[in-house]
């Protein structure tokens, strides 16, 4: 029988309106040839006009967004004429995903379960983002708690892939990932506990950066400010947040800003770095690239590359190969237990606080699912996953240090339909997102940074992409190597 033919190539593609980029944007903020006014207008036309399609957005604060243009000009007219600097994200639209509290919103979780309030005060990082110059306009979709890689729901319209409207961005930060690559936001910051920014960046054919455990203080802080590592069951906390953009520069602009130091306001320390490794072209020069397409998920589900992201994987090593690195097959333990420890730890918080009958019954069939899994797993079941989810973590660092870079698919499959998961017994749902994300959720276990890369369009109009995992405090440096492996892929 003969192999299948590797998928034709398609031209890529852009649905965002013209919008400018990120640093573009901000080029004409700065030099007064654009106001954030001007621009935040031009943002809420694009936001009017596809929302309704699309289901990014499901609140706003116009009128608080209005006012913090404003203070962006006034801000931009004093460095202008006296010098001052501004913040990195100044006059820049964003919006953060209905998990971060934002002062005057509610936030859902994207559930029925509760009656959401307005938040009193911005989240930490939310407000280091406001103190970082941004213009929050509003909040994005997610799946309900976040759980999932899509991003539908029992309370909003779903998101969908602007790319093809029948599909899903991805999740959970998928009203993000939709509003950039529409061009209703120049860029956008989401949170990634499994996945949730690379799933959406990859989807949506974007960059999207998971930093390091602890690598922003706000992702490990405790009720008191100081960093708390762990859960109460002794499993390392699993999310982060990191920027999705259209390329590399942007997001390096966005995470100069949720690294934002009110100390030195006008650094754009990440900016600079990728707009150095762009001149010089030798980021990649001599170094080690172990590549791979074993998941967390092998043992147990079987996920099988479809021809696209096979294909995108090959392209994306041989890129990397042709700008200087050495690349061999990747060596490393993979734990028979991972899937299942995972699942426990991933599961687990569904079991904290009290709900009435009622709000059980406004649950979702996979949030229910969860929340009574967990609830009849014993304490002592819980801590010892826990603590092996912590040794499957240091197996994987070890294993993966080997090497400068790993190098991985960044999904398995094609975007999927709008329903594709929801449709199904709670089981199939979960097993579903696994086989569609195999890749993204043991990075996380290891609690190490990693980026998606487009690099492959389909014949009918997708991205596929790549990811980079790095080793710790490696942030900055897979932003230069995303820089230069995207020029490279045209």
């Amino acid at each position: 029988m003969s192999a299948p033919l590797a998928p034709t190539p398609g031209p890529a593609r852009s649905v965002d309106g013209g919008l400018p980029r990120a640093v573009e944007l901000r080029e004409a903020l700065l030099d007064g040839s654009l106001t954030a006014a001007a621009l935040l207008r031009c943002c809420f036309e694009r936001i009017d006009a596809l929302n309704g399609e699309l289901g990014s957005f499901v609140s706003f604060d116009r009128a608080g967004a209005k006012r913090a243009a404003a203070e962006a000009d006034a801000a931009l007219a004093a460095f202008r004429e006296h010098g001052t600097p501004v913040p990195p994200l100044t006059g820049l639209p964003t919006a953060f995903k209905d998990l971060v509290d934002v002062a005057g919103l509610p936030t859902t979780f994207g559930t029925a379960a509760y009656e959401a309030a307005p938040a009193a005060a911005d989240a930490p990082l939310a407000a280091r983002v406001r103190a970082a110059g941004a213009v929050l306009v509003g909040k994005t979709a997610v799946p309900e708690f976040g759980l999932s890689s899509h991003s539908e729901n029992l309370i909003h319209p779903p998101a969908r892939n602007p790319l093809d409207p029948a599909t899903s961005p991805g999740g959970s930060s998928g009203g993000a990932a939709a509003a950039v690559a529409a061009g209703m936001l120049p860029l956008a910051p989401g949170n990634d506990g499994g996945g949730s920014v690379r799933i959406p960046a990859a989807a949506c054919g974007l960059v999207g950066l998971k930093p390091g455990l602890g690598t922003l203080p706000e992702d490990v802080a405790g009720l008191d400010g100081t960093p708390v590592y762990v859960d109460r069951w002794g499993a390392q906390r699993l999310g982060v947040s990191g920027p999705i953009a259209r390329d590399a520069e942007d997001a390096a602009l966005l995470w100069d800003g949720l690294t934002f130091d009110a100390q030195r306001p006008g650094a754009t320390d990440a900016l600079d770095a990728v707009r150095e490794a762009l001149a010089a072209g030798d980021a990649f020069e001599g170094l080690r690239v172990g590549f791979t397409t074993r998941s967390a998920f092998d043992n147990n589900l079987h996920p099988v590359l479809s021809p696209e992201a096979l294909a995108a994987f090959q392209r994306g090593r041989a890129l990397i190969e042709g700008l200087g690195a050495d690349t061999e097959e990747a060596a490393w333990i993979l734990p028979d237990d991972i899937a299942a420890t995972f699942r426990k730890v991933w599961t687990a918080g569904l079991a904290e606080g009290a709900l009435s009958e009622e709000q059980l019954g406004r649950l979702g069939a996979l949030a229910r699912d969860f929340r009574e899994e967990a609830l009849a797993r014993p304490e002592e079941v819980q801590r010892a996953a826990g603590t092996r989810l912590q040794e499957i973590g240091r197996t994987l660092r070890e294993g993966w240090g080997e090497y400068d870079i790993v190098l991985t698919p960044a999904l398995a499959q094609t975007p999927r339909p709008i329903g594709w998961y929801t449709s199904r017994d709670p089981q199939t749902d979960y097993d579903l997102q696994c086989l569609y994300t195999p890749f993204t959720s043991m990075v996380n276990v290891a609690g190490l940074p990693a980026i998606v890369v487009p690099v492959f369009w389909t014949s009918d109009g997708f991205s596929m992409g790549v990811q980079l995992i790095g080793r710790a405090g490696s942030e900055v440096q897979l932003l230069r190597l995303a820089a230069l492996l995207q020029r490279a892929a045209g």
